[in-house]
């Protein structure tokens, strides 16, 4: 397998979104660049050059200094025509407002509005509908008589009804969400993406806003107990919020807040079917495993791949210096298999305790739904241990074309219920 290590390939390489259709090319060019250039500056065609931060330590301390790294003005890689024609359009800095580009102050207390949903005891409020949804899309499965695809089929729709019952879209809406949430994630892979001009991708955005407009009307004229009804009538300084704002916060919770799940339980299940030892211990004690387990397939996917920060002040990270004013882009799927931290990184184990995974982000911007996501995971997973007697592949797996968020696009796999 080609490994790239000289610019300008390897910069416009690393860019190029049906790349990230191949993972194993991936993490063989992440592998030599955490080896020989965990830092590079890199400048690919068409983008604002940025820092490559490869390891585990780097993403770590770059996340860990919120003053010195900050979101805005660049949190995501995006090309330069793209983003000034996208500002120039919508006359906005950001087309999207969310807690992803938000720093202090603004970033805490849009945060806090909604922190104590996603933690502790009203988790726990929501176990037993989660274990009731995982049952039913695992049962589900024995309508396809034993042969379906797992991303398509359940892995998809599962977490989708559970963060929508929690939010307050009614199931007749899912599908349109879904459809909305993978032409935005997947706007650069040719199977999802609504076409690949602009506009179209601006209207995407839009058709989000106009069901979150009405959305919020709704919500403000009869609150329910719902999240979509916090949001709608949260205050911050006395004050609603405004309109973008809002948006933005019912976008990154109806789209993060399902699609990133479904790409952790779509590879963790084939991490499975390709490593049958792991399958046949975690089956052994579902109840001393799953916890390990589920990390572990959060680790192997990192269905979020990058973000990016910008350094308020000059200051050296891993022997580099990173001026004022220059971005550094954080690849998960790399530090989560950095061999001065994992042992043997590129096994699977279900077992695994010797480091903390980095896929949920470090520091004030972790992501707040990472707890239920384990929920959700382990719902699921237990429920299919109990269901499946044998499973196996029955087709090429997929990958999403995307430098942003991705993962298994399809999982063609044939199986056996008990």
């Amino acid at each position: 397998m080609q490994v790239l290590t000289e610019s300008p390939a390897l910069d416009n390489a690393m860019v190029e979104p049906s790349n990230w259709g191949n993972e194993a090319w991936l993490h063989e060019q992440f592998r030599w660049l955490r080896e020989n250039e965990p830092l590079k500056y890199l400048r690919p065609e068409g983008y604002e050059p940025f820092w490559n931060v490869t390891r585990y330590a780097d993403v770590k301390t770059i996340e860990g200094n919120k003053e010195l790294f900050i979101n805005d003005p660049r949190p995501t890689l995006s090309a330069t025509f793209v983003t000034d024609l996208m500002q120039q359009l919508s006359g906005r800095k950001h087309l999207v407002r969310s807690l992803v580009q938000m720093d202090d102050p603004d970033h805490m207390r849009y945060r806090r509005l909604t922190q104590a949903w996603f933690m502790g005891s009203n988790l726990r409020k929501l176990q037993s509908r989660v274990d009731e949804l995982a049952d039913f899309y695992i049962n589900r499965m024995a309508e396809f008589d034993g042969r379906c695809d797992f991303v398509k089929d359940v892995a998809i729709w599962f977490p989708l009804r559970v963060i929508m019952s929690i939010f307050g879209v009614p199931e007749k809406d899912e599908p349109l969400m879904l459809k909305l949430t993978q032409e935005l994630f997947g706007s650069t892979d040719p199977d999802v993406t609504r076409s690949f001009e602009l506009g179209d991708f601006m209207d995407v955005v839009l058709d989000f806003e106009r069901y979150f407009a009405d959305l919020t009307a709704s919500r403000r004229a009869k609150p329910t107990d719902d999240l979509a009804s916090l949001i709608a009538n949260a205050e911050i300084d006395g004050n609603q919020l405004p309109q973008h704002e809002t948006n933005g916060y019912y976008m990154i919770i109806a789209t993060a807040g399902h699609d990133t799940t479904s790409s952790s339980t779509a590879g963790g299940l084939l991490a499975l079917i390709e490593n049958p030892e792991q399958m046949a211990k975690l089956r052994s004690d579902p109840d001393q495993y799953l916890p390990t387990a589920i990390d572990e397939m959060i680790r192997w996917v990192s269905p979020v791949r990058h973000f990016m920060r910008t350094a308020t002040a000059d200051t050296e990270v891993g022997g580099q210096t990173i001026k004022a004013g220059e971005s550094a882009i954080l690849w998960y799927p790399s530090a989560n298999r950095d061999a001065t931290v994992f042992e043997d990184p590129f096994a699977f184990r279900v077992d695994r305790k010797d480091a903390k995974q980095l896929a949920f982000g470090f520091g004030a911007h972790v992501c707040l739904g990472q707890h239920l996501a384990r929920m959700e995971m382990t719902a699921l997973y237990r429920a299919l241990l109990a269901r499946i007697d044998h499973i196996e592949l029955d087709g090429e797996p997929r990958y999403t074309q995307s430098t942003f968020v991705g993962g298994l696009k399809s999982l063609p796999i044939r199986y056996r219920l008990k």
